[in-house]
């Protein structure tokens, strides 16, 4: 059995708030010949949690078989000066030598770029031990910080990451992308396509049981839970909503928002000040009640802002989520990719047009019951044929067999 060590500065174990991708992908690699151990921040990056006792500096814990090795950074919240120190802090951890003797030695080291200084730890990691460097893009950097207006594109930090994310692609021996188009992006900068493999994020359809067909009473429950960030443009969600709540036929729609992030008190102040009365904030659910969160909607909201990095696709957790739970999807964005549309699993809005998601939410509330649950049955049946996390871990270690094949 091979062994591959993942560098996610943000991985989350099973249990807490948020994606588990590692976590799944790993628990799901020995059937295919491979054990994964993953290295994470002790800072649970929703929470702000501080896993580490006040004596640790590192703790190897084992989830189902699953080892993950928790390295000590200081707390932070937001996106300031704290949150990039508890970067730095994480990429110096991880190529201290001698820091992650408690793991196996490793025969390729994946290095994932929800911030790539992990992915470059990663990559100095792998000369050092003398294995294949694979590169996971998760975000394009600095791409998405371009497109959000958290950057100048000819700024000095944009133009250094520019050349660091070039040295990453260049340096591995393969490249998996969660983005269906991300190949668009990457070869123009001289990157040899047969180097990429798409592996997107998905479900454990064993955690998560197919749920009963809603049956609908009086209320009809429009839920959203994930991250409350800039990209997920929550505000248009609540404007909706206003809309909603103006129109005395649709007096039975309730709004439920469930997770946390940094958006999250602008948003609650944005429904005080519309008068908003059917509109819930709610704290984030551990992944492992996502499911029974879940089976509590009518229809789920999936929404993004209208930012120019999407046209190279989208690969959400919470999407597949909501597509495993059998519900209808009402898809606001504008992506390369659109599973909603491919699947039949509900309705695609134009983003930030609060009038037609109002629409949309009408639309679906006039539904029989009938066609709302075909809709979730038709998304159901996509993400167990195209997002089962046994399937995409094969596909992983395909990758991880061709990186090692090319490095003899």
């Amino acid at each position: 059995m091979k062994n591959v060590w993942i560098l996610n500065h943000y991985a989350q174990e099973p249990g807490g708030a948020g994606g588990t991708r590692h976590y799944q992908l790993a628990k799901n690699l020995p059937a295919h010949g491979w054990e994964a151990s993953i290295v994470a921040a002790s800072v649970e990056h929703q929470s702000g949690k501080q896993r580490l006792a006040d004596t640790e500096t590192i703790r190897l814990d084992q989830y189902s078989g699953v080892p993950f090795l928790w390295l000590r950074t200081s707390e932070y919240k937001g996106n300031g000066t704290a949150r990039m120190r508890n970067m730095l802090e994480y990429t110096w951890q991880v190529i201290k030598p001698g820091k992650l003797s408690p793991l196996k030695k490793p025969d390729v080291i994946i290095g994932s770029s929800v911030h790539p200084f992990a992915a470059a730890a990663g990559a100095v990691l792998a000369w050092r031990h003398k294995v294949p460097f694979v590169f996971e893009v998760r975000d394009l950097w600095p791409e998405t910080l371009i497109d959000m207006g958290r950057l100048e594109r000819n700024s000095f930090i944009a133009r250094s990451l520019r050349v660091l994310e070039k040295w990453l692609y260049k340096r591995a021996k393969r490249i998996v992308v969660l983005l269906p188009k991300a190949h668009e992006y990457i070869v123009p900068m001289g990157i040899d396509p047969k180097k990429i493999a798409w592996i997107p994020n998905g479900v454990d359809l064993q955690d998560f049981p197919c749920p009963a067909d809603k049956v609908s009473g009086d209320e009809f429950t429009l839920m959203y839970f994930g991250a409350h960030g800039p990209a997920n443009g929550l505000d248009n969600v609540l404007r909706a909503q206003q809309i909603i709540e103006q129109r005395p036929e649709m007096s039975n729609v309730r709004l439920r928002i469930i997770g946390n992030g940094p958006c999250k008190a602008e948003l609650i102040t944005m429904a005080e000040k519309f008068g908003l009365k059917r509109v819930s904030f709610e704290d984030p659910v551990p992944k492992r009640e996502i499911p029974a969160l879940a089976a509590q909607a009518d229809a789920f909201v999936f929404n993004l802002i209208n930012a120019p990095v999407f046209k190279y696709g989208i690969s959400s957790n919470k999407l597949f989520d909501f597509m495993a739970g059998q519900r209808p999807v009402l898809f606001c964005c504008d992506a390369g990719n659109n599973p909603i549309e491919d699947s039949g699993a509900g309705y695609t809005v134009q983003p930030g047009n609060p009038e037609a998601l109002a629409d949309a939410v009408a639309r679906l509330t006039r539904l029989p019951s009938e066609d709302r649950a075909a809709m979730g049955r038709a998304g159901r049946r996509y993400v167990e044929v195209e997002h089962g996390f046994d399937k995409l871990a094969g596909s992983l270690a395909g990758c991880l067999n061709e990186a090692c094949e090319s490095s003899r």
